[in-house]
């Protein structure tokens, strides 16, 4: 039967030790603030207040709003990691909200301009006839 003894069980113990403290250093080890990505998405949810996207596409618009309020709040609080996650899903949320506007407006102008084709073609056969 193989012993191991007294010497031994206390090396092994410390070794245990030193690695449960590493393991729990480094999961305690503090998230970096992400004040840049913040900041890039606190700018494109301004960018999509600016534009027409509460006309568009206001229930992206509004999930937009609250995310990032939550961000900033989660960047108070120095939440750091649910300040990304709420920062990354706001700028996501603007970035539709912008698109769908875009795409709604090309709509408009797109029928804008088959309604006034629509009237073109009325007037050259009414002066034709």
């Amino acid at each position: 039967m193989n012993k191991i003894s007294p010497a031994g069980t206390f090396k092994l113990q410390n070794i245990l030790i030193t690695v449960l403290v590493a393991i729990l250093i480094s999961a305690c080890a503090s998230v970096p603030p992400p004040t840049e990505q913040v900041a890039i998405s606190n700018e494109v949810v301004k960018n999509a207040n600016s534009s027409d996207a509460n006309k568009f596409a206001p229930l992206q618009l509004k999930s937009a709003n609250e995310k990032m309020k939550s961000a900033n709040d989660a960047m108070r609080d120095k939440k750091y990691e649910l300040a990304r996650q709420l920062s990354e899903q706001a700028q996501v949320d603007a970035q539709l909200a912008i698109e769908m506007t875009r795409s709604a407006k090309a709509q408009q102008a797109a029928d804008a301009i088959q309604e006034d084709n629509r009237v073109l073609r009325q007037e050259i056969d009414r002066s034709t006839k």
